[in-house]
């Protein structure tokens, strides 16, 4: 019967003892879970008669409340006595552990202290998008329409359509166009951004990678100003002493055209991987504007001349940390990341 049921719990929690928390845990699992022997009872309450209901219901109450108050009780004094222990395992006048902090990219550090020496010579910084038509990518820097580049085996296309192909940029000196299609010279900028370019992936080359482009167009500019504010970066950023060479090249966008080089920081100069046992690393590509580039954007070459540069941030952060294999800046490993925590944030 439902009446003797409760008298024989009621019976039993009141020969309820605890000597831990672990029997006032077995003791709801028992009695007040949801499956436990006060929801059972109810549950067999709706089957008794109506006449046992009005006096069962009162009692049945009470069993529940009781049952509830001795849990409570329970739960208080092992609680209590829980937040003792653990107040007297530890000293709250003591220090509390620092956090360790995070640390920049070593693709970041090395671009913001490309930034600074720029900016020291009066370089500012100029950005834009990296989803480019082709007349900013490509027509207006005087790539001519059979140029290698605009093939797929070089550039991310989105959308091909006649005369004005969307790609992914392959450089920021569609930046360039851009700064001086807006403006009127004279131009003393940086631009610094994300390009992307269909290669295969190796320890010194990558599908996407890091540039950073420089553009100085006013009256009188010539190339002894393009090599002196170069070897200034170089001896900045590499130390006083690192030696430099300029070789002839070509590029469709100046003329003349050269590529830079400096003595490799790795081997010093007697050899390695990284220099291609040559002694020398090639860190950028420069050259004065080509007139054709300038009347382009709407400026007066017969005025105006300029030079132009630029270089991968990840071959710049190759040499600064000794880092052999530019894929490690791409991969996230953690082993690898952590050895720049002290640096500057």
């Amino acid at each position: 019967m439902l009446q003797d049921k409760i008298t024989q719990y009621t019976e039993e929690i009141k020969q309820f003892a605890p000597t831990s928390s672990a029997d006032v845990e077995n003791f709801r699992l028992k009695f007040l879970v949801s499956k436990g022997i006060v929801k059972n009872l109810f549950d067999e309450f709706k089957t008794v008669s109506v006449e046992e209901k009005r006096v069962l219901g009162m009692v049945l109450n009470e069993f529940k409340q009781f049952a509830e108050r001795t849990y409570q009780e329970a739960q208080e004094k092992f609680g209590a006595s829980k937040a003792q222990v653990q107040k007297s395992e530890g000293d709250l006048t003591l220090p509390g552990q620092g956090l360790k902090l995070g640390s920049r990219h070593p693709l970041s550090l090395a671009r913001k202290e490309i930034v600074e020496i720029f900016k020291k010579l009066g370089f500012i910084v100029s950005e834009g998008p990296e989803i480019e038509d082709d007349w900013h990518n490509f027509s207006a820097l005087n790539f001519p329409p059979e140029h290698p580049a605009r093939d797929m085996q070089d550039t991310f296309f989105i959308k091909k359509q006649e005369g004005n192909d969307i790609t992914l940029r392959t450089h920021t000196s569609s930046v360039q166009v851009r700064l001086m299609e807006a403006g009127k010279p004279p131009f003393r900028a940086i631009m610094p951004g994300r390009v992307y370019r269909n290669e295969a992936i190796s320890s010194r080359a990558h599908c996407f990678f890091h540039q950073v482009e420089g553009l100085y167009v006013d009256e009188h500019v010539s190339f002894a100003d393009l090599k002196q504010t170069l070897f200034h970066f170089v001896q900045e950023l590499y130390g006083e002493g690192t030696k430099v060479r300029f070789r002839p090249s070509y590029f469709p966008f100046t003329e003349p055209s050269a590529e830079m080089d400096i003595s490799c920081t790795i081997c010093k100069g007697a050899g390695c991987q990284l220099c291609k046992y040559s002694g020398w690393v090639e860190i950028l590509g420069c050259g004065m504007v080509d007139p054709n580039v300038l009347e382009n954007c709407g400026i007066d070459s017969t005025k105006y001349s300029g030079f132009a540069f630029g270089m991968g941030i990840e071959r710049v952060t190759n040499l600064k940390y000794e880092i052999k294999d530019l894929r490690l800046f791409s991969e996230n490993d953690v082993r690898f990341l952590s050895q720049f925590e002290s640096e500057i944030i």
